[in-house]
């Protein structure tokens, strides 16, 4: 993917929209994980020294579009709304609504402004709407140097609706389009994909998020280094079909852990007891089994998993678990990791890999007792010597920071739905709208 970044264009004296993933964990009103405003400093920082006008703009959470005339209800309240007797459903709108407006207080933007303004010594101005008069009178104020984040884009039905009106305000604040916002490049909404596929502006570029993950996670999976093994996990099958397939036509070695093993493993004949189980993706298992097989893939599945009487509730409660062998899973019991021959197996496929993929864990790796499998699949890809060690996001991203191996991987994906689409051999719209080099 051989796309323009930052680097590539004159910005100075330019006003520069800046698409970025500021949707970051909240409590309470305040940040609890900054990851994702750390992995945008290095393209905000460059654009602001090279003197362009710098907007930022993001989404955060799932709110309601309150800045516009009418707010929409979303499918779960339209559903309750409707299977009410016809007099009641009126006020229980109007009770949805008012509770909607709470939505500007929980997603606002303005922490973010706030700890952006901390971080780049204090030239952030925050606007309280996105193409409303605040918006409009802080990007026209903006200096060379400066910078301006706008409100919550999804406050505005036009952003998810890639609608043509929304789109030719943000781009009425720009003269070169950056997007940087990995994590939502999947996505073709109006400030991801829109605003440039409409032709409203000429210049889209990526900044420096979005080219390492085009320079490690997509050149990877497009030009491996073999042997390559790609490891997933996770708890579906039915989340990762189209990946599956994809990886056995590109990796040397499938690695089939976490919930979504149990579906292989009962389309291998086995019984699985309570374990999570896809029975509607079980000829899908036998037919990527019998793939492998034609194609000369290792498939790798557990041989032993570690099994408890039910989920530990809450999460990381204490329970008594024991390792059966897969044909030995007990009627009343559930696998919730991998076991230890399994653990060694994985592990000796991985260090012995020059390129690894992973996406999802091999088990309920937020309880220290059910960690052990995720563990040793960590551990096995710090320890895979000359290895390109790529982690695609979401859970496995989580669990390597967590588990205090994140220095030891090549690149940590910023995207988890984004990385399994690439994964998937899929284009992202918010990649594909940018300018070729």
């Amino acid at each position: 993917m051989n796309k323009k970044c930052v680097t590539d264009v004159d910005v100075k004296g330019k006003r520069v929209l800046v698409r970025c993933d500021f949707n970051v964990p909240m409590k309470d009103g305040k940040i609890t994980d900054e990851n994702r405003i750390q992995g945008a400093l290095p393209t905000i920082k460059y654009l602001m020294d090279q003197g362009a006008k710098v907007i930022l703009c993001s989404h955060m959470g799932k709110p309601h579009n309150i800045f516009d005339e009418k707010i929409k209800l979303n499918k779960k309240e339209k559903k309750a709304v409707e299977a009410l007797p016809e007099g009641d459903r009126e006020k229980a709108t109007a009770e949805y609504i008012e509770k909607a407006k709470g939505d500007a207080k929980k997603f606002t933007l303005k922490p973010v402004a706030d700890r952006l303004n901390e971080l780049l010594g204090g030239k952030v101005t925050f606007a309280k709407d996105v193409v409303g008069p605040d918006a409009e009178a802080k990007v026209a104020a903006c200096k060379p140097g400066e910078c301006v984040l706008l409100e919550n884009l999804r406050f505005y039905a036009g952003e998810e609706g890639r609608d043509l009106e929304f789109c030719k305000k943000l781009a009425s604040y720009c003269d070169v389009y950056v997007n940087d916002a990995f994590g939502t490049a999947h996505r073709s909404h109006a400030s991801t994909a829109a605003i440039v596929e409409y032709g409203l502006v000429k210049t889209a570029v990526c900044g420096f998020l979005i080219q390492k993950e085009l320079e490690v996670m997509a050149d990877a999976l497009e030009n491996p280094v073999h042997p390559f093994v790609a490891v997933l996990g996770g708890a579906k099958v039915a989340d990762k079909l189209n990946v599956i397939s994809n990886l056995l036509g590109k990796c040397d070695t499938l690695i089939i852990g976490g919930g979504m093993a149990y579906t292989f493993l009962k389309a291998k004949g086995y019984e699985i007891g309570k374990s999570l189980v896809d029975d509607e993706k079980i000829g899908y298992c036998s037919d990527m089994m019998k793939k492998a097989e034609e194609t000369g893939k290792k498939l790798l599945l557990p041989v032993d998993t570690v099994v408890a009487k039910e989920f530990p509730d809450p999460i990381d409660a204490k329970i008594e678990v024991r390792t059966v062998k897969v044909s030995e899973i007990p009627a009343d019991m559930e696998g919730l990791d991998i076991g230890e021959e399994t653990r060694k197996l994985f592990a000796d496929a991985i260090k012995g890999a020059k390129t690894v993929v992973w996406n999802g864990p091999m088990g309920v790796f937020e309880n220290p007792i059910l960690a052990a499998g995720t563990i040793a699949v960590a551990k096995a890809m710090a320890e895979a010597k000359d290895a390109t060690t790529i982690i695609g996001g979401g859970d496995s991203a989580a669990a390597v920071q967590q588990l205090g191996f994140a220095d030891k991987m090549t690149h940590i994906s910023t995207g988890g739905g984004a990385s399994l689409e690439l994964m998937e051999g899929k284009v992202l719209p918010g990649i594909a709208c940018l300018n070729d080099k």
